[in-house]
């Protein structure tokens, strides 16, 4: 196992923005308007099980795990985060899938890596990468900033595991 200054200060980087992200979701009430669709008042309960069959995702040549998430029946490309609290979306995947926001539904502050930015909080109907899907899947849309979406822990959490391994990543519904 190699292990360099670098590899450790982006892992702190994440971890810390996660923690910050965390804390914030459990310390501010989230305010939608109705063009997104909300989440609703018991999205922190949902604990539904996954469901499907296990997938598998090869690690990329850069040393990242690259899924192709089917969204409400839309692929986007997401960078597999578990430093996430939840699913990510940039404000450009979110306009493909459909969802309409305008300035005033980003009324959440998150605070990153690159610092604060404006989020709206949504709740997606579905996330399936490769046959493990997971269905009412808490997200945000980050307003501007965010280089990729994030496959975060409000998707892999609800799995009933996931395995990285030096040759890729299996997520268990």
């Amino acid at each position: 196992m190699r292990f360099d200054l670098q590899s450790a200060v982006v892992m702190g980087t994440a971890t810390l923005s996660s923690l910050t992200v965390a804390w914030w979701f459990t310390h501010r009430e989230p305010r939608v308007a109705s063009a997104a669709v909300p989440a609703p008042a018991h999205a922190a309960l949902l604990t539904g099980p996954a469901s499907g069959q296990a997938a598998q995702i090869a690690r990329s040549p850069d040393g990242h795990y690259w899924a192709q998430a089917d969204i409400e029946g839309r692929a986007v490309r997401m960078l597999v985060d578990t430093g996430a609290s939840v699913v990510a979306l940039t404000r450009e995947d979110a306009l493909r899938l459909g969802l309409r926001l305008t300035p005033a539904d980003f009324t959440q502050t998150v605070e990153t890596a690159s610092g604060p930015v404006m989020a709206a909080a949504i709740e997606l109907d579905h996330v399936a990468v490769a046959g493990a899907r997971v269905e009412k899947v808490r997200a945000l849309v980050v307003e501007k900033g965010l280089p990729h979406s994030l496959l975060g822990m409000s998707y892999l959490g609800r799995l009933s595991a996931f395995e990285a391994r030096p040759a890729g990543l299996t997520l268990r519904p």
